[in-house]
């Protein structure tokens, strides 16, 4: 087994990007473009199970969605696609980070329009209302950024090694 190159390269150059996006979440990438219509498909899916859930299945799926991938790669036994995946999970906890810490000033441009139009929703405002944490807004998010920016190392340091030493399965493909 011996390490291959390219991979080992994108894995680093990902990694830096998306170490880039976990120091400053609020300037986005290209993924968020991505992650928007997959977080209004979770409020459809979810919206069966209530209120609620039907609320958080926005943040709830676009996490969900890509998280899948990254099972069915650690499945086939393909580590290092998996590890890349990964990159994308964290990338979008840190949009959840965005939105979640969002709801008590409400400034985001919302599908919807301004928060604070008339007829405008913010899902992170409702969510940390109704469970009695808007108060502890800051706390709530500090949580999902660090488990976002945690994702976000794991996968550069997965991508990395599996780069370096690919398994069995990797070096037939």
């Amino acid at each position: 087994m011996r390490p291959n190159f390219p991979k080992l390269i994108f894995a680093i150059v990902l990694s830096i990007y998306f170490l880039s996006i976990a120091y400053a979440p609020m300037l986005g990438s290209f993924l968020d473009l991505v992650d928007l219509p997959i977080h209004e498909t979770g409020h459809i899916l979810f919206r069966i199970f209530g209120e609620f859930i039907g609320v958080a299945g926005g943040s709830l799926f676009q996490v969900i969605l890509p998280a899948v991938f990254v099972g069915y790669f650690i499945w086939r036994e393909q580590y290092y696609s998996a590890a890349i995946v990964l990159f994308w999970v964290g990338q979008s906890i840190l949009n959840v980070w965005v939105y979640a810490s969002d709801a008590v000033v409400m400034r985001l441009v919302l599908t919807s329009g301004f928060t604070g139009s008339e007829g405008s929703f913010h899902d992170w405002n409702y969510l940390l209302t109704q469970t009695g944490l808007l108060g502890s807004t800051k706390i709530v998010a500090g949580i999902i950024r660090s488990a976002g920016t945690l994702v976000i190392i794991a996968s550069g340091v997965f991508s990395i090694y599996y780069a370096l030493y690919p398994s069995t399965t990797e070096e037939q493909l």
